[in-house]
This record gives C-alpha cells, sequence and structure tokens, in this order.
C-alpha cells in the first residue's frame, strides 16, 4: 500500500497576496482551518502514515505548525531555505527521505470534496506500476470551481494523458494530486525546473496516466477565491 506522501508547501505564494505577507500560503485559513491542515486531514484519514513536506518561504512557521499537530502521521522536513527548487527540483532534494516506492504528492493550495470513493483508496486501486510512471487526478474544466485557463491534458479511454496543444483547448485539469513512481525521479535537467519535465518523460514513453475526479475541487490560489470555498462548504 502506499503509504508516503510529499506535501508541497515551499512555494512563495505571490498570487495570494496580501495574505502571504506575514504567513506562508499554506498556513492561509479556509474555513477556519490552515490550507495544510485540510490536505493533511485527507492525507491522514486516507491511510498515510508519512509525509515529506519541503519549507522555503517563512519555513519556521511551517515547521512549528508541523510539530503542534496531534495525528498518526510522521513528518520529515525537505528543507530549501536556502534556494527554493519547484516542485520538481523539490522532489529530487526529497528523493532520498521519500523512500524507493511510488508516493503521493499533494499541493497544499487545493480543496476537494470526495466523489462516491476516498480520492486516495480510489488513486490506489487504479495505480499500476506496470504501466505507468505517474497517475495523475484530474477534473473536467467546466468543475474545476476558482480556475481559470485553457485546461492541461487530454485522456483517452484507457486514461493515457496527452498534453493540449498550444492554441486550443484541453477538457482535463490537473488539481494537485498525483501519484509518482521514484522511478521517474532521476536526471533531473536543473537544480530547479518544474515537475513537468517528468510528466513529459512519461508522456513520451506512454506512460503518463490520468484518472477523473468524481467530487468537488477548488483552486484556493487566490485570495478572492476563500469566500467562495467558504460559501460551497456552508451550502453543502
Amino acid at each position: 500500500m502506499i503509504d508516503t506522501a510529499m506535501l508541497m508547501a515551499a512555494g512563495l505564494g505571490k498570487r495570494m497576496r496580501p495574505l502571504t505577507a506575514t504567513r506562508p500560503k499554506p498556513l492561509v485559513k479556509v474555513a477556519g482551518k490552515p490550507l495544510m491542515d485540510h490536505a493533511l486531514d485527507r492525507l491522514e484519514a486516507g491511510g498515510i502514515k508519512k509525509v515529506v513536506v519541503n519549507v522555503h518561504y517563512l519555513a519556521d512557521t511551517v515547521e512549528a505548525h508541523l510539530k503542534s499537530r496531534k495525528g498518526g502521521m510522521d513528518f520529515v522536513i525537505s528543507d530549501e531555505r536556502a534556494k527554493l527548487l519547484e516542485t520538481g527540483g523539490g522532489l529530487i532534494k526529497a528523493r532520498p527521505l521519500l523512500g524507493d516506492g511510488p508516493v503521493f504528492c499533494i499541493n497544499s493550495d487545493n480543496y476537494w470534496v470526495d466523489g462516491p470513493s476516498e480520492t486516495f483508496a480510489m488513486m490506489r486501486r487504479i495505480w499500476d506500476p506496470a504501466k505507468m510512471d505517474a497517475l495523475l487526478l484530474l477534473i473536467p474544466q467546466a468543475r474545476a470551481m476558482c480556475h481559470s485557463g485553457q485546461g492541461d491534458f487530454h485522456m483517452d479511454a484507457n486514461g493515457r494523458l496527452t498534453r493540449r496543444k498550444p492554441g486550443h483547448v484541453a477538457p482535463f485539469v490537473y488539481i494537485g494530486i498525483q501519484i509518482i513512481s521514484a522511478d521517474l525521479l532521476v536526471d533531473p535537467p536543473a537544480d530547479v525546473f518544474s515537475t513537468n519535465v517528468f510528466w513529459n518523460r512519461a508522456i513520451e514513453k506512454g506512460r503518463l496516466y490520468g484518472v477523473s475526479h468524481q467530487g468537488m475541487w477548488f483552486d484556493v490560489g487566490t485570495p478572492r477565491a476563500i469566500p467562495v470555498v467558504e460559501s460551497m462548504i456552508a451550502h453543502g
């Protein structure tokens, strides 16, 4: 069972200003709870035992928050104080802490509600290391709340993903949750780079897959998204 996750918590949170002037984005509150805790609660309920958390901006406050948290998960810090490494570089730095098996990787700036199946259990069922290097959780663009953009991926009947072409739209949006194989986390092109590098390698081999989220999802990337999310939560 996949029971290790990485929570991406090192970003500067520029889109969330001015709320991030004095606190890191993962500690911005939505519905009375820090964004980070919404994600961590879901991880714990989903059977995750170990969470690697990368830190950079206001790193001490993130570490203090994790130390104060009650529960059964172990937290390990991947320290990016000296240099912010982006998502791909962050995964490479954390690679020795993640182990040799597949892991969940979660963004800290989204909020989701499960559909008929619990998200992590559903992704574990679909995960097939024989044919997949990464499995991305997607949502149809029409149901991507508080999100603007032209979509990210096309998905065929078997779940295999291809990129949106420039000048076109794509029907699915990546919503910040994936399972990624440790075997994919090799040969970094630089210290600082995006996870897109790994995804492109997987696409070239026909090994990037997706699954459509059947619940709700909110892109909590800006201050104006917060009251929208809170209203939807309050009204079920």
